[in-house]
């Protein structure tokens, strides 16, 4: 009997032959997972879907590509999706140093681990909608190795920054292009405020975090510890501390998003200015800012 799988934004159902997924399901390897068939199922609806987008395919070249992909890895990536603890605990192990040399590869040394690090947060799906959580590994459709498609990534995230911190530089006026030799640049005098009101914003952001989470910022920044050596230290694995952080990050730039629009009533590009000027300063260390590690997570 046929099953029939009809993928999110998709018009078109497509009749894929039930034993054909069973025998997919089980060369993939996703019972190692914990995954089921019917969750593999619909990764597998999901790939169609994009290989063929809305033309209705013929069985016999669905049955093809099908057979062509790498399933393994389409299964890994579906059970990271769902949130299951052996697919993260083997994902972080075996592919953070492929994502740790591939941020290394095209970005400076100082955002290279940040860069890597980010992404589990969007990989793990902390954003919901409709109730369902989204995770960035529904977009991998196993047609390429998993490896690869998350260099393609983590480049894509270095083309995105350098777009978005080009939007905030100032355009030339008319006058700066009169020639070499004139002084065009004059001092910002609302730098040393939006750097006070940054640092303020941070305090109090730091302040209203969970211990646990202030605890683990210090372990991860201040002493420098990699997510295996802090997770140790906290008893959580590495994938958890990797996840924890990143939520933690996020939640740190809303409050201070926050802070400074409501209590210090920055306007959009204000708050941006803000941002910028404190992500080049150096004397401005989250480091700096965080207790000391020793303390108890309470």
């Amino acid at each position: 009997m046929p099953l029939s799988m009809a993928p999110a934004q998709s018009s078109t159902a497509v009749n894929v032959d039930a034993e054909l997924v069973n025998r997919l399901y089980r060369r993939s390897g996703a019972k190692r997972w914990a995954l089921s068939e019917t969750d593999f199922a619909a990764a597998l609806g999901r790939s169609i879907t994009h290989r063929f987008e809305n033309q209705p395919p013929a069985s016999r070249d669905v049955q093809a590509y099908l057979e062509s992909l790498r399933l393994d890895d389409l299964a890994l990536a579906c059970a990271c999706a769902r949130g299951h603890e052996p697919a993260w605990e083997h994902f972080v192990r075996e592919f953070r140093p492929a994502l740790l040399r591939a941020a290394a590869s095209c970005a400076p040394p100082d955002l290279a681990r940040e860069l890597a690090d980010s992404i589990y947060a969007d990989l793990f799906g902390l954003e919901e909608r409709d109730g369902v959580r989204r995770s960035l590994f529904d977009y991998f459709h196993g047609r390429s190795s998993l490896a690869s498609w998350l260099r393609a990534v983590i480049a894509q995230r270095v083309v995105d920054r350098a777009r978005s911190a080009k939007r905030f530089e100032a355009l030339p006026d008319d006058e700066s292009a009169l020639g070499p030799g004139r002084d065009t640049e004059a001092p910002d005098v609302d730098k040393s405020r939006y750097l006070s009101l940054g640092r303020s914003a941070l305090s109090a952001a730091l302040a209203a975090l969970l211990p646990g989470d202030r605890l683990r910022l210090a372990l991860y920044y201040t002493q420098q510890l990699t997510l295996a050596a802090a997770g140790r230290v906290l008893g959580e694995s590495e994938a958890t501390v990797s996840r924890k952080l990143e939520r933690t990050r996020r939640e740190l730039r809303a409050a201070i998003e926050r802070r400074l629009r409501e209590v210090d009533r920055l306007s959009d590009a204000q708050v941006a200015a803000c941002f910028d000027y404190t992500g080049r300063d150096v004397a401005f260390d989250l480091a700096r800012t965080l207790p000391s590690p020793d303390a108890k997570a309470g």
